[in-house]
Parts: C-alpha cells; sequence; structure tokens
C-alpha cells in the first residue's frame, strides 16, 4: 500500500461525499434563502418558519434523487471492495 494508493483512496471518498450531499444541501439552501427573502418582504420575524419547508425540501429531493444516490454509493463500495486486495499486497 503506497501513499499515493491511500491519497487516492481518501480524495475519490471526499468526492463521493460531496455528489452524494450536495443535492440536499443545495435544496436546503435554495429554501433557506427563498424563506429568508419571504420574511424580510413581508416583515414576519418567526425563526421557527424556516425549519419546515427545509425538512420538506430534503424530503422531497431525496425521495426523488434516494435511488441514484444508493447505485452511487453501491457502485463505490463495490469498487473499494476490488481494490482491497491490491491493498494488502
Amino acid at each position: 500500500m503506497t501513499e499515493t494508493m491511500i491519497i487516492d483512496l481518501g480524495r475519490n471518498a471526499l468526492t463521493m461525499m460531496l455528489i452524494l450531499s450536495l443535492p440536499l444541501l443545495g435544496v436546503s439552501l435554495v429554501i433557506g434563502l427563498v424563506v429568508s427573502l419571504f420574511q424580510a418582504i413581508t416583515q414576519i420575524q418567526e425563526v421557527t418558519l424556516t425549519f419546515v419547508p427545509k425538512i420538506l425540501g430534503v424530503i422531497v429531493v431525496t425521495a426523488l434523487l434516494g435511488p441514484w444516490m444508493f447505485q452511487q454509493l453501491l457502485t463505490f463500495t463495490t469498487n473499494l471492495f476490488d481494490i482491497i486486495p491490491r491493498l494488502a499486497a
């Protein structure tokens, strides 16, 4: 196991983490921005108003992209298991 293999493995893991988390974080960010603009325009300063739309948005995105996310994670895990024999050598 060389340093290059360890760095590649870590880089691939971080890239996969970003790929899987960006849709959820992006939807949460956009919904938070829209709700904040709505609060600024209407001068409603309720702190808990942002939570329900964000939770619903994340649930919808997870339901829509869940199979794709699972397939990406399954492919990554399968590739990881395939390279284990090379890591031990």
